[in-house]
């Protein structure tokens, strides 16, 4: 089995790596292909993979040749070629263009977050185009392939994808497996044995029920504000805030309930979370190329530099993240689930961001949501959450509208839409405002680059 991954020379790539290395099922990916426009960063991610490979070999009875073997290339359909799976983990105009998203937005008081609000919003229209002529290489080169997408805004991106892949791509996202691993953790139950409802968007979302043996234990959770404050998303919140709601919230939407605290908190710091990993970044790449015989051990700092910094700025100045949390499998771990699922046949349910259809009730067939779903060798199928609450669906309805705008204006090229999706995103709080980010963003001047879709 070949997985080739977009983005190959990205900073997590080892994560997904990591997790193949530790798989042994039958069948299993033996070859992975990276794909990357910046050869450098292959290089450099080239010498980690290599020495996790060599490191894994030495501390169990496997050898070094049992390990998924690498190849890198710059050519996008050398490396879709022979493909069965396709991992998308790109990121369009690199984190200088993240810094520039995250700032514009501040600059003119509204947030500044990578996939949330306006910032997502620019994302998006820069990625959606180049998504797409990638899932039509998809179709060129590797028909067959499940395509599976990490490319934020994740959602966006998929619902995208999908107008050229149909359901053969998926998105994932390790927030709501993560919150529903906590909250069984919290009362002390094993997570594999419970079964999470849950319902949203990527990155708007709520846990709205956790069952063991048909019984729903979330309300016992909620009632417990001692064990709340067992959970992460809980002391972001505030115990009060969870049990008003009825529900455990996706940590981003911390940045809707609380808005003008997490752009006040974002704007007293010195950097922005992009500024930070813009940085750092740079510094692992060149200290890879300078002494690449330390490549791993250096990437192994740096992750962890990184895991304790996530979402930062909306906690405490004295919290430090969750440790279950950090070591709790990512976004690596849902990938693997998914393709071990579809390569071996065999049934499993995990949450996933896949095309609504009659899913979700009111909001469009063809939107993607994040819900549970029914995975096998035939791919997924969504399973019918509890139906939304009034302010849930309205909440996700709208940021559904500004997604599929922002979609409809990245494709056409057309300001007008890219100004409309700007102003209808609940977190910006004006028309002028919207127009203003658009003449920040430059969204014209982008528009009017030459097309990277081909013919």
């Amino acid at each position: 089995m070949r997985l080739t991954i977009l983005g190959g020379g990205g900073f997590r790539v080892p994560l997904v790596y990591g997790a193949l290395l530790r798989d042994h099922g039958d069948p299993r990916v033996d070859e992975v292909s990276l794909y990357d426009v910046d050869p450098r960063r292959l290089e450099a991610i080239g010498h980690v993979l290599e020495q996790m490979a060599e490191q894994t070999a030495q501390q169990t009875a496997a050898g070094h040749g049992d390990a998924p073997r690498v190849r890198a290339t710059t050519d996008l359909d050398d490396a879709l070629s022979g493909a069965d799976f396709v991992f998308s983990a790109i990121r369009v105009g690199g984190l200088e263009g993240r810094t520039r998203d995250e700032h514009v937005a501040l600059d003119l008081g509204v947030l500044g977050q990578e996939t949330t609000g306006p910032g997502g919003v620019a994302y998006g229209l820069r990625t959606v185009p180049e998504a797409v002529r990638i899932a039509e290489a998809v179709v060129r080169c590797a028909p067959q392939a499940w395509v599976i997408n990490f490319t934020n805004p994740a959602g966006m991106v998929t619902e995208a994808m999908q107008s050229v892949l149909g359901e053969r791509v998926v998105g994932i996202c390790d927030s709501p497996i993560a919150l529903a691993r906590r909250a069984a953790t919290a009362l002390g139950l094993d997570p594999a044995r419970t079964r999470a409802d849950y319902v949203g968007l990527n990155h708007l979302g709520w846990l709205r029920r956790l069952v063991l043996d048909g019984v729903d234990v979330l309300p016992r959770l909620l009632a417990d504000t001692s064990a709340l404050q067992g959970i992460e998303e809980a002391r972001l919140f505030g115990p009060d805030w969870v049990q008003a709601l009825g529900a455990l919230p996706n940590e981003y939407l911390y940045y809707y309930y609380f808005a003008r605290d997490a752009v006040a908190s974002v704007r007293s710091e010195p950097d922005t979370r992009g500024d930070f990993l813009l940085r750092q970044q740079r510094e692992f790449y060149e200290s890879v190329a300078a002494r690449p015989a330390r490549a791993y051990q250096r990437w192994q700092q740096v992750r962890a530099e990184r895991d304790a910094s996530y979402m930062a700025e909306v906690r405490g100045a004295d919290e430090e993240r969750d440790a279950e949390d950090v070591a709790g499998g990512g976004y690596e771990g849902v990938a693997l689930a998914f393709m071990a699922a579809v390569m071996r046949g065999t049934p499993t349910s995990m949450i996933l961001n896949v095309r609504n259809g009659t899913t979700v009730a009111s909001l469009p067939e063809d939107g993607v949501v994040e819900v549970p779903c029914h995975v096998d060798g035939a791919g997924a199928v969504p399973l019918s959450p509890t139906p939304p609450d009034q302010h849930q669906l309205g909440l996700m309805a709208q940021v559904k509208a500004v997604e599929q705008l922002t979609i409809r204006a990245a494709l056409s090229r057309d300001v007008g839409l890219a100004t409309t999706a700007f102003a209808l995103h609940p977190l910006v709080d004006s028309v002028t405002v919207a127009r203003d980010l658009v003449r920040g963003y430059r969204i014209a001047d982008g528009f009017r680059q030459p097309s990277t879709r081909r013919p």
